[in-house]
């Protein structure tokens, strides 16, 4: 009774009376890969509703994504499409290297124009005269143009197509050059499938084909709201988060810290 008493009276004299709510959690904000746009803002809401607080996304192209962090944007929680981005912003020396780890995995897939729509046999058949403009991920900077050359290039038929590749800023923008007409085919990750607006699917990679397609996160060093990321990354890789990815195609990554 005394040490409830004790209590109450400390409560009180911070000015939380009968109706005092706990503060709600600092909101913090993640850089994550564009292909994550979706799924991310469905974790989210499912975090929020367990509790979680806010989360601010910041969308984009991982390499953008990695310069923005590097030259100082105000960044909790950093999850790139592939490695090479993430390890430009470890070598900066930005990173909680502790709390690195990959969380993802994903598989490439060709969407067609409808068209075009038909049932590919094999990554070949985009060598057929009807594809005549094929949509990919700038492969000079964008992880899904580094892993649609690297799946070309193992179907020995890079150089054949190459001429007709368009270079795209980001994954999703490769998407929208096949929604709105203005390239017959392209090269996604195939959770990009779900937001097609025009485009169908001809081809899947299996996963014994394709590229190792892996997304690490990782906390931001020095920013006030760590203790908040932290719970945000660790609620990532609960049953809960685990469902929605699942949903949209992703590969749940069991994985430790590195």
């Amino acid at each position: 009774m005394r040490v409830t008493a004790i209590v109450a009276a400390v409560l009180l004299a911070a000015g939380a009376g009968p109706g005092w709510q706990a503060p709600a959690p600092e909101p913090i904000t993640v850089s994550a890969a564009v292909s994550l746009t979706d799924v991310l803002q469905e974790v989210a809401a499912a975090y929020a509703q367990n509790g979680g607080g806010t989360v601010r996304f910041n969308f984009g192209a991982s390499n953008t994504l990695a310069r923005q962090v590097v030259e100082g944007a105000p960044v909790d929680l950093f999850i790139s499409a592939d490695e090479a981005q993430m390890d430009v912003v470890a070598k900066a020396g930005l990173l909680d290297a502790a709390s690195r780890a990959d969380l993802l995995a994903n598989r490439l897939a060709v969407v067609v124009s409808p068209e075009h729509r038909r049932a590919f046999t094999s990554l070949r058949d985009l060598l057929d005269p009807a594809f005549k403009r094929i949509a990919i991920g700038d492969p000079a900077a964008v992880p899904a143009g580094v892993y649609a050359k690297q799946y070309l290039e193992r179907a020995g038929i890079w150089e054949q197509v190459q001429s007709r590749l368009v270079p795209s800023a980001s994954v999703r923008a490769a998407l929208a050059a096949v929604d709105a007409g203005s390239a017959d085919a392209a090269v996604v990750y195939r959770t990009d499938t779900h937001a097609a607006k025009r485009a169908v699917v001809a081809w899947v990679a299996p996963i014994w084909e394709g590229p190792r397609i892996i997304y690490p996160a990782a906390i931001v060093k020095g920013r006030p709201a760590a203790a908040q990321a932290r719970r945000f990354l660790d609620f990532l890789r609960t049953a809960t988060a685990t469902r929605i990815f699942e949903k949209y195609d992703f590969i749940p990554v069991e994985s430790r810290p590195r």
